[in-house]
């Protein structure tokens, strides 16, 4: 055996002796030592027993170290420690148990005969034993070798693994695997440049177009990019000339930047375009083998716009199979002509789904737009008609504005605008058009003629050349202009020489094919240009033609043309200044009628050559007459909004530009265009018409010229669905089969035709093994129901069958042929299947299943029907029941339906015997609510009759409402009858009882499923007989029932209101059963107008006391309404009318309006007022204070007005001004002096009023709480501050009152006040002082002012950050004050200056204050002086210095201080001392 290790297991730690553990290493050691020693034994015995006892051990280690120890089986070889095999043991457990006991018991003989064996065995191991030991210690030496080379070999692999996993190795520069290529293409055509680069990190790569940077987004649907799997794409999409360039494709990263470059040249055919160019697929799509099935789905309908509106047109298209990088090609066309993107047209594809965007509709964009969708497999096209109408007039009957501006031919010095004429002139002809033009760059428009041109081409002249315009045009009739056209594409005003040589010079090197002389010839004078031509003439212009002159001579070559009128000779130069250089020229300024000929001459630098032939004569004017109108209209139905119009050719018509379609409904007289762009053809489909209504069509044709004459009007023709035969029915199936006869059923044709169905006719044919015989009639006449019995069949035979539908246009087409159906009886228990399943009233979460029970019922009759459910699309495993319980009713109404789920239904009926057979599946059905569905509406009407109403918008000529009771059609008119006017119809009961309870449904025939229903139960029954009642018997409703209320001067006024009644209305009063009339005490009035019934009386006595009672009668209604006044009720109404008499009289005089009342301020003064009414000059008005006078300060000089008395909340009394209406009376702050009982009394000689307004106890308490309300809120926030002492809290109040009452409240409960504590009040300020605050003190404080309520309270945080800074705050004003409070201070005690005569004693004291104890220094002329005999300095007590003089002289005079100082301030007092002698002073007085 090899000691190297294999190579697939150098990576497994289990393989590698290295990895081995210690346990492992040690077993394998004591395995060699054993088997060495094993080996070198000399003992046959012993050398058995030991070599069985080896192979069973060195088995069981070789499968505990194999790596497949389960499937390796036992050795029974004796090996060595190199498992080299040394000998083959016996395995003992093989044999018998006496076998085994035979062996082992062998005696001497045995032993005897085996001993020569084993000494000869012993003999060859032990020489065999050297020769081995050598060669195992080569082996171990070549193995050590081979590990350490694995070794080291396992080493650089793992170096060279995380050298490739170390980031900063893999990373490296871009490279270009494949590089971008040139390519050359046609015009038109898409091309694609790629490459593939690689690189770490992933390169960035940009593509340049003549090292310009693409952008797709700068030229949407121009470029494409892609990238994935670094490959990365530029594809141009439909090339052009400007294409034509260099292109770079530039990949950088971190580790560099690399380039490529290709080039593209774009061609162009000489001739047209080819369009079908092939365009280069998209995406790496192999399009053999795959057949694409395309299908254009949500498509869009005929539309109808308006000039200047946005118009979106898009259809949802689906490919099969779907492939996510395959795009298909998507392409739009109006009237067959291809359409590009322009600011006109956008077009998009999301992937599924192609969109136009009209952007700005104009008559232009009127045609049949066709959506054409190509794949390799083919193409699906889908088209219709957009129409575009006229935007409405600027000006009133002013025309349409044309279409189509077209710019014909353009040179330098002219260019000839073509248009068509509208459609539509408003009742007034067009008198011409106006031509504007723009410079492309500017928006100012220029009328190009000052006479509106009635031909629809004109030539502009006056232009710049090289400079680009647009045009537009408006027409004009006698009412107005019309709005502006379409404008024009730009167009360049050059010669088209020079025009085509621009446009070959753009790319020079393209491939364009410019044609010039091999040897341009100099000096040679160009001969005569060929086939000159008149090619348009009217009585504007005339346009020439001509081809250049052969031969040489043509380089430079220019034109000269010259006219002559007929009949002369006189040749006139037309381009006498500058000669043209393009072979065709218009003339203009020619005389109307006048025949010209006209010839040209070539020029060059060598010369003017000879001229042309000339011309035949010309005669200016309009070459082009009015095409003649066309012939006969001929209308034909197409569908319900449509109709097909024909009509014969015009037969004079040159350069025909179409034909306008115009149409009126019949007798109306006022004719519409159905076209607003002409069309070419002699047939046209009119949309947008009213169904069931009659038109009448006529027809003109149009071209430069003009419009025709109409054609004659056509036939009248109803707008209405063209009728066509049935499409066949499906679905054939059989219901029953007997030995005779078979029933068969099948489902209703999914057209038919636009005319009910009459009747279907059944065929059926033999089968005979698998081959069809010939088809016979089953029945001659038709048959109304889809379920027919065919008779006459034989027994055990095959048949097959097929059904034709008939309607009023004939026979449809057969259905194909059924499945074949063996015609044997059926004997089966159970029923067969339900049949004609029909769904009506699909709503969002509901329809209803109509079914018809099985034909064959089984042994037993059906009791019941199931109904399975399940989606569209969803296996056949989703079939799930709708009810549990079978029902014995044809019909279901399913519910919790999911709106917009399509589903499909399937019934099985039931007998005693089980369920049957399943019916056909129902068609699939969406859940949603058809726009427009309307329900079926209960009325009653004004003669109680009760009637189910039903509307219909999508109505048809021949729809029918079909009305059903438990969904089986009405017959009976005794019980109902239907009346029908238009879209609407009535079912109406004629005697509504329990037999009418039931589900009534109503079906409108020929529309997408109009039908609802309508469940009449017992309950909505009685409802409805109520109701019925009452119309029948009406009542005539009141507003207000029978009341009474009082008047003036105490009357008593009974009224009413109806709420409707006839002028025919009459009203009897009854008291007490006895009617009333007109007279002194009852006064009655009725007010038809309002309803107002009303009696009235003066007074009441003890004899009207009983029951009021008001009928009506109004027609076949009639109501009453009675009043009760009897009792108390009656005494309280009497109490009151007396009492309102009294007050009448009371305001005959002076009286208050309103009495005495109070109201508080904002600035809390109170002010106690009445109102007072009918006053004179002479009224006087007297206040009262608990029954003294109060005095006022003027005079009252008032009729009417206010009476105050203001209690006011300041110092003074003010001014009270002069009132004209108003007496005030103020007072100092409110208080409790203030309470008391007030009193104003009015008289004069008409009478005396009085009001009193207590404000006692209560009375006085309630105000004083309004008044604290006032204060508590002008109170401001609670607001902290510091003092000396503490923590203060205040707030302050506008105004303040002693009696207000505040409650300080901390941590919400009332703080109970101390003298650490305390609170008080300060002018308008209140606070609450905390003297000396600790840390205990923190938390939420308020103030809470009491006002009788709820109070106000405000409050304040005393804690955080705002305790700690008004705490520092304190304890800085505390050591301020303190430092104040002991700083040194000089008391008093010392004049400013002393006067005294020499020779006296001075002595002067002050006091000295401080602590510590100030230092005092006295100090003379700013100098410290000390205290000898002659000044006395002292300081006593701490408390008082003195100073003294024994004897003042001259030389004490001076200023003199004392200086006070302790380590809290310093302070000085100053003073003068002037020492006099006695005899200067008498000379100073003399």
């Amino acid at each position: 055996m090899s000691g190297s290790i294999p190579f697939y297991q150098k990576q497994h730690r289990s393989y590698d002796r290295g990895y081995r553990s210690r346990e492992t290493e040690s077993k394998v050691s004591q395995y060699q030592a054993s088997s060495r020693y094993a080996a070198g034994s000399s003992s046959s015995a012993a050398s058995y027993t030991r070599g069985l006892k080896l192979s069973s051990h060195s088995g069981l280690e070789a499968s505990r170290l194999s790596p497949i120890p389960k499937r390796a089986k036992p050795s029974y070889l004796a090996v060595d420690k190199e498992n080299q095999i040394i000998g083959y043991v016996v395995p003992i457990f093989r044999g018998s148990e006496d076998f085994a006991t035979g062996l082992l018991d062998t005696g001497e003989a045995r032993v005897r005969d085996t001993a020569a064996y084993m000494a000869r065995r012993d003999l060859f191991t032990s020489g065999l034993e050297m020769e081995r030991s050598e060669l195992i210690s080569r082996r171990e030496a070549m193995r050590g070798t081979a590990e350490r080379i694995s070794l080291n070999k396992r080493i650089h692999e793992h170096e060279e693994h995380f050298k490739r996993m170390n980031e900063d190795s893999l990373m490296h520069p871009p490279e270009f695997v494949i590089k971008p290529r040139s390519h050359t293409v046609w015009e038109k055509q898409c091309v694609r440049l790629h490459c593939t680069v690689n690189g770490w990190p992933d390169p960035r790569v940009v593509w340049y177009k003549n090292n310009v940077a693409i952008d797709p987004l700068s030229a949407p649907g121009k470029y494409k990019l892609e990238s994935r799997y670094s490959v990365h794409s530029l594809e141009i999409n439909k090339c052009d000339f400007d294409d034509t360039a260099q292109y770079r494709v530039s990949a950088m990263n971190s580790k560099g930047e690399l380039s490529a470059f290709a080039s593209v040249v774009v061609k162009r055919f000489k001739g047209d375009i080819d369009e079908s160019l092939p365009a280069p697929r998209h995406g790496p799509v192999s399009e053999y083998g795959i057949n694409f099935q395309t299908h254009i789905v949500d498509k869009f309908g005929v539309s109808f716009g308006r000039e200047g509106e946005t118009m979106s047109l898009g259809c949802t298209v689906i490919i099969y199979p779907s492939l996510h990088r395959y795009q298909p090609e998507i392409q739009w066309y109006r009237d067959d002509v291809l359409l590009t993107a322009s600011k006109w047209n956008h077009m998009h594809w999301s992937g599924d789904r192609a969109t136009l965007t009209l952007t700005h509709l104009n008559k232009e964009d009127e045609g049949l737009y066709t959506l054409r969708v190509t794949t390799k497999s083919g193409y699906e096209t889908y088209s219709s008609y957009i129409f575009v109408r006229d935007a409405d007039a600027e000006v009133e009957r002013a025309p349409g504005a044309p279409l189509d501006v077209r710019c014909l031919e353009a040179n330098k010095d002219y260019i000839i605008v073509t248009w068509k004429q509208p459609a539509i002139d408003r009742g007034d002809s067009i008198l011409g058009y106006f031509v504007d033009r723009c410079e492309v760059g500017t928006n100012h428009w220029i009328q190009c003629n000052d006479t509106p041109v009635k031909f629809a081409r004109f030539p502009v002249t006056g232009l710049v050349e090289g400079r680009s315009y647009t045009f537009r045009v408006r027409a004009v009739n006698k009412n107005g202009m019309s709005r502006p056209s379409r404008v024009s594409e730009p167009v360049a005003a050059m010669d088209p020489a020079d025009r085509a040589r621009m446009r070959g010079t753009s790319a020079p090197w393209t491939g364009q094919i410019i044609v010039t002389e091999e040897e341009p010839a100099e000096g040679i004078v160009p001969g005569r240009p060929l086939e000159l031509q008149v090619t348009e003439a009217t009585k504007n212009y005339v346009v020439l033609s001509w081809k250049p002159p052969g031969g040489k001579g043509l380089e430079g070559v220019m034109y000269y043309v010259e006219k002559c009128v007929s009949g002369t000779d006189s040749w006139q130069r037309v381009n006498t200044e500058i000669p043209v250089k393009s072979p065709r020229f218009a003339l203009f300024d020619l005389a109307e009628g006048k025949s010209y000929s006209f010839r040209v001459r070539c020029c060059n630098s060598a010369g003017v050559g000879e001229p042309s032939d000339p011309t035949d004569a010309t005669t200016v004017g309009d070459k082009l007459d009015i095409p003649s109108a066309p012939g006969k209209v001929i209308p034909t139905r197409n569908t319900d909004t449509s109709v097909v119009v024909s009509w014969e050719a015009s037969s004079e018509a040159k350069e025909l530009v179409g034909y306008y379609i115009e149409s009126s409904v019949v007798g109306s007289n006022e004719w519409e265009p159905c076209n607003n762009k002409p069309v070419k053809g002699t047939r046209f489909i009119c949309h947008g018409l009213m169904t069931g209504e009659k038109y009448v069509f006529r027809v003109r044709a149009v071209n430069a010229a003009g419009l025709s004459q109409f054609s004659p009007e056509s036939e009248p023709v109803e707008v209405k669905a063209a009728i066509a035969s049935p499409t066949p029915p499906y679905g054939i199936s059989v219901l029953e089969c007997v030995r005779d006869s078979m029933v068969l059923a099948w489902k209703q044709p999914t057209s038919i035709g636009g005319a009910d169905i009459t009747g279907y006719f059944v065929d059926y044919r033999e089968v005979i093994d698998g081959v069809p015989g010939k088809w016979h009639e089953a029945n001659i006449r038709s048959v109304s129901e889809r379920a027919y019995r065919v008779c006459d069949l034989k027994e055990n035979m095959k048949y097959q069958f097929q059904v034709r539908a008939a309607n009023m246009a004939g026979v449809g087409i057969p259905s194909l042929a059924s499945d074949t159906f063996l015609c044997a009886e059926w004997t089966i228990a159970v029923p067969g299947p339900p049949h004609d399943l029909q769904i009506r009233e699909v709503r969002d979460d509901s329809l209803v299943l109509l079914w018809k029970p099985p034909v064959y019922q089984g042994r037993d009759p059906v009791n019941g029907f199931y109904i399975d459910i399940k989606e569209a699309e969803a296996p056949e495993e989703a079939w799930r029941g709708v009810n549990t319980k079978a029902t014995e009713k044809t019909y279901l109404k399913i519910t919790s339906l999911k709106q917009a789920e399509t589903y499909v239904f399937r019934v099985r009926a039931q007998n005693k015997a089980g369920v049957g057979n399943v019916s056909d599946v129902t068609e699939p059905v969406p859940a949603v609510t058809k726009p427009g569905s309307k329900e079926i509406v209960v009325d009653v009407d004004d003669d109680g009759v009760i009637s189910l109403n039903f509307e219909c918008c999508d109505m048809t000529p021949d729809s029918k409402f079909v009305w059903s009771k438990n969904y089986e059609e009405i017959t009976d008119p005794s019980r109902m009858t239907v009346e029908t006017k238009g879209n609407k119809s009535k079912a109406a009961f004629m005697t509504p009882g329990e037999e009418d309870i039931g589900i009534y449904s109503c079906l409108v025939t020929h529309t997408d499923g109009a039908s609802s229903s309508y469940t009449l139960s017992e309950e909505e029954l009685k409802r409805l007989l109520e109701i019925s009642h009452d119309h029948k018997f009406p009542i005539i409703p009141l507003k207000s029932e029978l009341a009474v209320e009082l008047l003036e001067k105490g009357k008593v006024r009974f009224w009413l209101q109806a709420e409707k009644i006839s002028a025919n209305g009459k009203v009897d009063y009854i008291f007490n059963d006895n009617s009333l009339s007109q007279g002194e005490k009852y006064k009655m009035n009725f007010d038809k107008n309002t309803g107002v019934i009303e009696m009235t009386m003066d007074s009441l006595t003890r004899m009207d006391e009983g029951t009021y009672t008001f009928q009506m009668q109004d027609g076949k209604a009639t109501n009453q309404s009675s009043l009760v006044l009897i009792g108390d009720v009656f005494k309280d109404l009497q109490k009151e009318s007396e009492f309102q008499m009294k007050e009448w009289v009371r305001k005959q005089g002076p009286h208050f309006i309103e009495y005495l009342g109070y109201e508080v301020t904002p600035e809390c003064c109170v002010v106690m007022k009445c109102k007072v009414g009918n006053m004179k000059k002479d009224t006087s008005a007297l206040w009262y204070k608990d029954g003294r006078e109060i005095k006022a300060d003027e005079n009252l000089g008032f009729t009417e007005g206010v009476l105050k008395l203001e209690i006011a909340q300041r110092d003074s009394p003010a001014d009270t001004g002069d009132y004209a209406d108003s007496l005030i009376w103020r007072r100092l702050k409110i208080s409790k002096k203030d309470s008391g009982v007030y009193e104003v009394v009015l008289k004069d000689d008409r009478g005396k009023d009085t009001s009193t307004l207590n404000l006692t106890d209560q009375g006085f308490k309630d105000l004083m709480n309004e008044v604290f309300s006032y204060i508590a809120n002008s109170s401001t926030p609670l607001k902290i501050t510091s003092t000396d002492q503490g923590i203060r809290l205040y707030t302050f109040v506008s105004y303040y009152n002693d009696l207000l009452q505040v409650t300080w409240h901390y941590k919400d409960s009332a703080i109970a006040f101390s003298d650490r504590i305390k609170s008080g009040v300060v002018g308008e300020q209140l606070w609450l002082q905390i003297t000396e605050p600790t840390e205990k003190d923190m938390g939420k404080y308020a103030i809470e002012f009491n006002d009788g309520k709820g109070g106000l309270r405000r409050t304040v945080e005393l804690s955080g950050q705002a305790f700690d800074d008004a705490f520092a705050e304190f304890q800085r004003l505390k050591a301020a004050a303190i430092a104040e409070r002991s700083r040194a201070r000089v008391a008093g005690g010392l004049p400013d200056v002393v006067t005294i005569q020499e020779g006296k004693a001075l002595n002067l004291t002050c006091n000295i204050s401080g602590d510590p104890l100030p230092e005092v220094t006295w100090l003379k002329n700013d100098r410290e002086i000390t205290s000898d005999d002659h000044i006395i300095l002292k300081f006593a007590s701490g408390k008082f210095a003195s100073f003294t003089i024994t004897a003042v002289n001259t030389s004490d005079s001076g200023k003199y201080s004392i200086l006070v100082k302790n380590k809290y301030g310093t302070e000085s007092g100053d003073f003068t001392v002037s020492v006099f002698i006695p005899e200067e002073a008498g000379g100073k007085k003399k």
